[in-house]
């Protein structure tokens, strides 16, 4: 009875001995076996075996990329404005060795270097630049954090920033200043327009009264030249003049007489005498 108990427990015990000695590592993963307390190797993807009782199993690393999400965060940009941002990290685990000793825990380790490292690269920008400069803050923050995490075996893949939004009451205050500012372009267009119909007003009037000036020019000319015609052809010196002022002064009368204001239109009963008169005081003076 007792050999059969003795020849159980050496079974258990090769059972046992083998299960703790023979490995199989699946594809993707890596294994870090450590001896009595200290690291000893990286066992690979396949079957592999290690010293039971000696050598154990410490940990398992994944050598596939991991997604670190960054949680989002306020930041408050260089013209304190405040930003809600986050991100997200590709890395992958090239020395697993490193990233279990290097540091307590590296995802954790990362995702508060990537954090901290966005906050103050967006700290030196402002609201505008941060908002717009996507591409220029993950080339950034790439090149900040990829020295750190080499030296826990870590490569970081790519960076890529989700969201940079304002928060709610600072795009509540740029709307406000969004809307002042359609205001302000709105009156400069209005007051721009008024000034340059202003302007085309009074262009239009200077060159009326240029023609008009031009007009009485003109026919001060033709008024002259008709007098020195008649006076010409007629001995008499007043007869010229009598005769065009008396032409000018029966049309002003017919343009008076055509206007819906004018009641009666009076004719002097001595037309020639009037003229004459006007005539004479012109020629005395």
């Amino acid at each position: 009875m007792e050999i059969l108990y003795i020849v159980i427990f050496l079974a258990v015990a090769v059972v046992v001995t083998l299960y703790k000695g023979i490995n199989i590592v699946p594809q993707g993963e890596e294994w870090i076996v450590e001896r009595l307390g200290k690291f000893s190797k990286t066992i690979k993807p396949g079957l592999n075996i290690i010293v039971p009782y000696i050598e154990k199993v410490r940990d398992k690393i994944t050598t596939r990329d991991i997604i670190l999400d960054i949680p989002q965060q306020e930041v408050i940009t260089r013209d304190n404005a405040v930003i809600l941002t986050n991100a997200v990290t590709f890395i992958r685990v090239t020395k697993p060795e490193n990233a279990l000793y290097g540091v307590e825990n590296f995802r954790f380790a990362i995702q508060q270097l990537v954090m901290t490292t966005l906050r103050s690269i967006l700290g030196e920008m402002s609201l505008d630049e941060a908002l717009s400069n996507r591409e220029h803050i993950k080339a950034r923050l790439k090149e900040a954090i990829i020295d750190d995490v080499a030296d826990w075996g870590v490569t970081v893949k790519s960076v890529e920033i989700q969201d940079i939004n304002p928060s709610s009451s600072m795009q509540a205050s740029m709307e406000r200043q969004a809307a002042a500012e359609r205001e302000r372009r709105a009156i400069e267009t209005t007051a721009e327009g008024n000034k340059n119909a202003a302007i085309l007003e009074a262009d239009g009037k200077l060159a009326a009264a240029e023609r008009e000036a031009k007009a009485q020019i003109t026919l001060a000319n033709a008024s002259a030249e008709a007098i020195r015609v008649i006076s010409d052809n007629i001995q008499d010196k007043e007869l010229p003049a009598m005769f065009l002022l008396g032409d000018r002064y029966i049309n002003s009368l017919e343009e008076i007489s055509k206007s819906k204001n004018s009641k009666f239109v009076i004719y002097p009963a001595d037309l020639q005498g009037a003229i004459k008169g006007m005539l004479g005081s012109a020629f005395k003076k």
